[in-house]
C-alpha cells in the first residue's frame, strides 16, 4: 500500500489571494501524473498574517470551492492550512480536499503566542486522522511540532504532516523535532515549508519527508518550489514495527484540559 506525494514550498506573497491562489494552480497542473496528494504549507493564500479581519475565509467560501475544483481538475487530493471562520470563531485550519469534494479540517491546537496567533485566533481541541487510498494521516499545523503529545502514535495513523511557516532563524529546530516525531511514533513524517519573506520574517523551506526510522528521504533546499513524486510505503513500514515494536513498551498517559 503506497501513497505518492508532492510537495509545493510555496514562495507566498503577503496577504494576496489572488497571487498566491494563481501561482498554486499552475504548481499543480505541473504535477506529473500519477500523483495522489498535493501538499501545501501553513496558511498558503495569506502567509502567517494575524489580520484575521483580512483574511479569515468563510467554510464554503470561494477560496474552498476553488480547491475543490482544483483537486477534481487535477484528480489528486489537496492539503493545506487557511485562516477559516466559523461561526464567531476564527481557526488556523488545515483542509484536506479530495477529488470527490469532500473536505475534513483540522483546527491548530497549539497557537504560537510569540507572534500573537493565541490572540487572534481559537485553538482546536481535538486530533482528526484522515484515511485516504487506504493510508492514514494525521494533520499537524507548524507550533504542534514542539509538543510531542499531540501527535503520539496510538497505532491510529501512518504519516504526521506539518504544514508550517517556520522561519530559517529556527531551522535546526525543525529538522531536529521532525525527526524525532518520526523516530519516536515509527511512522512517516512529512513537513512542508514556504519559501521567501513574509511579514519581514525569511524562510528557507527544508520541507521533508522522513521514513519511520527517522532517515531522511527528501529534503528540499530554498531554491525548490515543488518536489519530485516521493511515496510512502506503508507495508514496509508496518513490517519494521513488526521487527522493533516500541509501541509495545509505551507509557500509558491521556492528556488533561486544565
Amino acid at each position: 500500500m503506497k501513497l505518492d506525494i508532492v510537495i509545493i514550498q510555496l514562495d507566498i506573497d503577503w496577504e494576496d489571494f489572488d497571487a498566491n491562489q494563481r501561482k498554486v494552480e499552475s504548481l499543480i497542473n505541473d504535477c506529473e501524473e500519477g500523483v495522489d496528494l498535493v501538499l501545501l504549507p501553513e496558511m498558503f493564500l495569506s502567509g502567517f498574517s494575524m489580520d484575521v479581519n483580512r483574511i479569515a475565509v468563510k467554510e464554503d467560501g470561494d477560496e474552498v470551492r476553488w480547491l475543490k475544483k482544483c483537486a477534481r481538475k487535477k484528480g489528486v487530493a489537496i492539503m493545506g492550512s487557511l485562516a477559516v471562520k466559523t461561526g464567531d470563531e476564527v481557526y488556523n485550519s488545515a483542509l484536506f480536499v479530495n477529488p470527490l469534494g469532500e473536505v475534513f479540517t483540522y483546527n491548530k491546537r497549539h497557537l504560537f503566542r510569540m507572534g500573537g496567533e493565541s490572540k487572534r485566533f481559537s485553538k482546536g481541541d481535538k486530533r482528526v486522522v484522515i484515511e485516504y487510498k487506504g493510508v492514514k494521516i494525521l494533520p499537524l499545523i507548524c507550533y504542534d511540532l514542539r509538543f510531542p503529545v499531540w501527535s503520539r502514535n496510538q497505532n491510529d495513523y501512518d504519516v504526521i504532516i506539518y504544514m508550517a511557516n517556520w522561519p530559517r532563524s529556527r531551522h535546526e529546530v525543525w529538522d531536529v523535532l521532525l525527526r524525532a516525531r518520526a523516530i519516536e511514533n515509527q511512522s512517516y513524517v512529512i513537513g512542508v515549508n514556504r519559501i521567501g519573506t513574509g511579514g519581514g520574517i525569511f524562510y528557507s523551506g527544508g520541507s521533508k519527508l522522513i521514513d519511520f526510522k527517522g532517515d531522511v528521504c527528501l529534503d528540499m533546499d530554498e531554491s525548490m518550489m515543488i518536489s519530485e513524486k516521493i511515496s510512502i510505503d506503508i507495508n514496509k513500514k508496518n513490517s519494521f514495527k513488526d521487527e522493533f515494536p516500541v509501541y509495545l513498551d509505551s507509557d500509558l498517559f491521556n492528556i488533561i484540559e486544565s
